[in-house]
């Protein structure tokens, strides 16, 4: 738990500049997130600016979900440029699996070592080609269901796998961690997955250890969930009680409200 403690509170002691190259649904949420938590967003799809940026960034998310042509040649040059300049990165692989523009990108940019491949099970299994999908952004399979595919991706990638689902999975090199936390009320708002992809990016660009920067993230999103439920009417006002929730969470708070699990 300390080192949680820890990656959160450098998040806030550091303010890592996290450059968003994410779908055109979510930029706003995606950067309101990175504020509440912390970070510094920057969204920058140019490619020939993407590239620059991705090298100067303290980290980067890539989120293949509804980009344009122009976007998936920025995604393109930003993924070698942060490997290159030694930046972790992280893939978010939206709808991977039932679209073959996307999912072709996805598979592309695997070769660029991410740090991090966060999804729900169906975007994992589509990833690796063992499944067509979910429905939409919506996963049809459960998150056990990607285990083996994600002990696979790590083992090709190098990448830590992080799997969200009622409880969270977390795979690396002989690591498994689950997380359990937030609220069915998430799924009914905009964003919440792609912005925790960003929160993954921020928590990399200041953490020692890859897999404890993918748990301290999902840690921080589930607490907030619960602590906004509390108080929650609907959707909307779910939506704005979980924003300042991620603001308000101290380390300490967050590892108290969810329940992390080494296996």
């Amino acid at each position: 738990m300390t080192r949680i403690l820890d990656v959160l509170t450098a998040v806030r002691e550091a303010t890592p500049l996290v450059h968003c190259m994410t779908n055109t649904v979510v930029p706003e949420v995606t950067a309101n997130v990175l504020l509440a938590v912390g970070a510094a967003p920057a969204m920058i799809d140019l490619p020939e600016e993407a590239e620059i940026f991705a090298g100067l960034a303290s980290a980067l998310l890539i989120n293949v979900g509804n980009g344009s042509a122009e976007q998936h040649e920025g995604m393109r040059r930003a993924a070698p440029a942060a490997l290159a300049a030694g930046k972790p990165w992280v893939l978010d692989p939206v709808a991977v699996g039932g679209l073959p523009v996307r999912t072709q990108l996805a598979r592309d940019l695997l070769t660029h070592r991410p740090a991090v491949i966060r999804a729900n099970a169906s975007e994992i299994l589509g990833l690796a080609g063992t499944s067509a999908g979910g429905r939409g952004v919506d996963a049809t399979d459960e998150v056990d269901a990607a285990v083996d595919t994600a002990r696979q991706l790590n083992a090709d990638t190098g990448a830590v796998v992080g799997i969200s689902g009622p409880t969270d999975l977390i795979v690396s090199a002989g690591r498994v961690t689950r997380v359990t936390g937030g609220d069915e009320m998430l799924q009914l708002v905009i964003g919440t997955g792609c912005s925790l992809g960003a929160t993954v990016a921020a928590c990399l660009a200041v953490a020692e250890d890859r897999h404890d920067a993918v748990v301290a993230a999902h840690a921080l999103f589930g607490a907030a969930g619960i602590l906004a439920a509390r108080d929650a009417k609907g959707p909307g006002s779910y939506r704005e009680l979980w924003l300042d929730a991620l603001h308000a969470l101290t380390p300490a708070e967050v590892v108290e409200l969810v329940n992390i699990e080494e296996a």
